[in-house]
This record gives C-alpha cells, structure tokens and sequence, in this order.
C-alpha cells in the first residue's frame, strides 16, 4: 500500500494515509527514513513518506493477547475517524484495503460525514476464512459479520478484488457485476529480480553448498506449517536439502516450539528481516514454498507468489486445483502445485525440485517472464489510478 500511494502521487494525486505506528515487523530501517513525531500527543504521530503525509493511531506491539489487539483496532477506528474529519483536507475519494472487515465500516462512515464515495479493496474475503480456519465459530458474531460485509459491499462506490476466483465469490453473495474490479497485487520487479545465490545473506546462512527450500513471509494461520515439518522430517536424509523459513506472525512461537520440540535439523527458522534484504534472501533460494492450509487458498491469495517469480525461483505451491494460485502456477509455469496438508505430495514435488535442477530453472525464468508482464507495478499502478479517477468523474456528474 506505501508503494501504490507513492505510485498514485506520481500520477497527480494528493494522497494522504490513515493507519497505525507500526507494532509489528518492527524494522529499524524504515523508522530512521520515515521518523514519526507528535501529532496529538503520544496517541497520534504523524510522518511524511515521499511527500506524502501519513497519520498514526498509537497501536501497542503486536501480541497474542486478543482483547488487547481488539482495543487497539476501536482505538483506531476511533481516532481515525476523528483525524478523517478534523485533520485532513475532504478528499474526493477514499480507498479502504480489508482486512479488517472493520475498515469497510470506517471508510462508510468517513464517507458519509466528508460526502466522499469509497473503493472497498479486498484482500481477504471475511468473514469466510475466519470461519473456516475455526478462529470464528460463534453464530451470531459470524452472523454480525456477515451482515456488515453485505452492508460494506452495498454502499462502496466500487469494489476492488485481487483475483478472478474473488470476483465469483463476490458475484455469488449478489453483488452487482458493475461494481466490481479485478486489480491483482503488483510486485516491484525492479527491486526483485533474479540474482546469482552468491551473496552476503546466503555466506552468512552457510547455505552456499545447500538446496534451499524458502518460505518467507507471514507465519500465520492460513499456512501449513505442520505440513512442512512432516515434510522436513521425511527429508532429513537428504543432507543437501535444507529448509528456511523467514518471517513472524501469529504462529511463529508455535513453530519455534514445535521445531525445539521435533529436533529438526534441517529447517532453520530466522526472524523477520529488513526488506532491503529481500532479494538476496530470494537469491539465496533453489526452490520457494507457498504452503496454504485446505480451503484458504479460495479466500485469500499469496501475493508472495509474485514475489517468487519476479526473483526468478520456482515455487511449489500447495492449494486446490479449482484455485487462483493454482491457476497462476499453471498459467505461468513457474512450478508445481501439490494437494494442500499433504507432506507425501510436498516432498515428492521437492524432490523432483532437487533431481531436475535444470528444468527447476526453467520455470524459474518462465515465472519471471510471465510477473513482468502481468503484474509489475506499473501496471497494477495505472489501473487503480483509472478505477479512482472513473469513481471521482461519477461522483461530479
């Protein structure tokens, strides 16, 4: 989102952002380019990124304790809200990213008291994944939910989705075809791009002489992890093949536990790194993973994906094949795709990776290929830039 504002500034608009201080991730980096200083005390700060202001709701370091999360979402409903009236020029449009749901509702509201229409950009379709994660079982808060999702899509001006498979979810809960834009998540292929495996992070890792197998990205409820391990352990006779995994999330405790508990010398799990390391950790790869759990891969979509093809590595994908990111896999050629919490099929497509170097770097390129011409930044840029701009002239008529 830093990135298509910064886009959408370079196109003419004066964008201004509402969100939160950063309370997880946590990157020393981005605080000394972006220092944030008092706004409303300690409990708004403001920064300026490229020239464009930002506004942050004080948000606590991110925690499992769910009350608590749960406050610091009100608290910055709250004085988001606040801000959108008293503190920023009316805008002709808003743009609300979901999840959470509860962003949908602050944009209406926004909307409503500074007469602006908002795109509702859809990232996760909740409240469906909780539901099927188990995270929500209670009916009638799902019912809650439900009804505010229905309430969000009929008073959006537009509805952005990043995948076809989102569109048909979204037409199937009778939201109108008109209103809904396909706009997939870009990645920066100038900033990622294939790079030889000799580099600072891979020396420092001791994986020069390794196949290596990298998951990098959230640690978190949609991914299978127990999938992976099981594969790890199935694999641990492969002395060459070693398992990475970079990032934080919700169930990055459960993992270190598990892997402390398991003993799995094969898999080595790094904390979440700054991004200007981000390519030499996708150099320092053979093979990249997107692990989805069953049935998340229809509800929300890896953008990570993207990501691994702009570096030019294959992936081995685990989702349905009835999915969008099995369809990508196959539309690009970049990998395989293997039946979702099935270690069997993970390690049997690992393998594969591992005796067929040569062809594993043919998809590489042909994933490369394919994300430059789909879905580079400047693509998906221009057509949000096209979608605001057909909303605003709407709205004047």
């Amino acid at each position: 989102m830093s990135e298509l504002a910064q886009d959408l500034q370079t196109k003419g608009h004066q964008v201004t952002v509402l969100t939160t201080t950063p309370h997880y991730n946590d990157e020393p980096e981005a605080a000394e380019r972006q220092p944030l200083q008092p706004y409303w005390g300690h409990r708004v700060q403001e920064s300026e990124l490229n020239g464009i202001r930002v506004l942050h709701v004080y948000a606590a370091p991110k925690g499992s304790r769910v009350w608590s999360r749960a406050l610091d979402y009100a608290r910055y409903h709250a004085l988001g809200t606040l801000l959108g009236v008293l503190a920023v020029e009316r805008p002709d449009v808003l743009l609300a990213p979901s999840p959470p749901l509860t962003i949908g509702l602050q944009a209406w509201l926004l909307g409503v008291l500074r007469r602006a229409p908002f795109v509702y950009n859809v990232q996760e379709i909740y409240p469906d994944i909780a539901v099927k994660l188990g995270v929500l079982r209670n009916r009638a808060l799902i019912g809650a939910m439900e009804r505010a999702e229905q309430f969000i899509y009929r008073r959006a001006a537009r509805i952005s989705v990043i995948s076809e498979w989102f569109r048909r979810a979204l037409t199937a809960k009778q939201v109108p075809a008109d209103k809904l834009s396909v706009i997939a998540n870009f990645v920066d292929t100038d900033f990622v791009r294939p790079a030889a495996r000799a580099n600072t992070f891979c020396e420092e890792r001791g994986l020069e002489d390794k196949f290596t197998v990298l998951y990098a990205g959230n640690i978190g409820l949609t991914q299978g992890f127990e999938t992976v391990l099981e594969t790890a352990q199935q694999l641990a006779s492969v002395q060459q093949i070693q398992f990475l995994i970079v990032g934080g999330g919700a169930r990055r405790e459960w993992l270190a536990q598990r892997l402390v508990e398991r003993q799995v010398p094969n898999v080595t799990l790094l904390p979440y790194q700054p991004r200007s390391r981000v390519p030499e950790i996708y150099a320092s790869a053979d093979l990249c993973l997107v692990p989805m759990k069953a049935g998340t891969a229809r509800d929300t979509f890896p953008s990570k994906v993207y990501t691994i093809m702009a570096a030019g590595r294959g992936v081995v994908a685990s989702a349905e094949p009835d999915t969008e990111l099995a369809w990508v896999v196959g539309q690009a050629g970049c990998g395989w795709v293997v039946p979702p919490d099935d270690a069997s099929a993970l390690s049997d497509a690992v393998q594969y990776a591992y005796a067929h170097r040569g062809e594993l770097l043919e998809r590489g390129a042909r994933g490369r290929t394919y994300v430059v011409a789909h879905h580079s930044r400047e693509a998906i840029a221009q057509q949000y830039d096209e979608l605001i701009r057909e909303v605003v002239a709407r709205r004047r008529k």
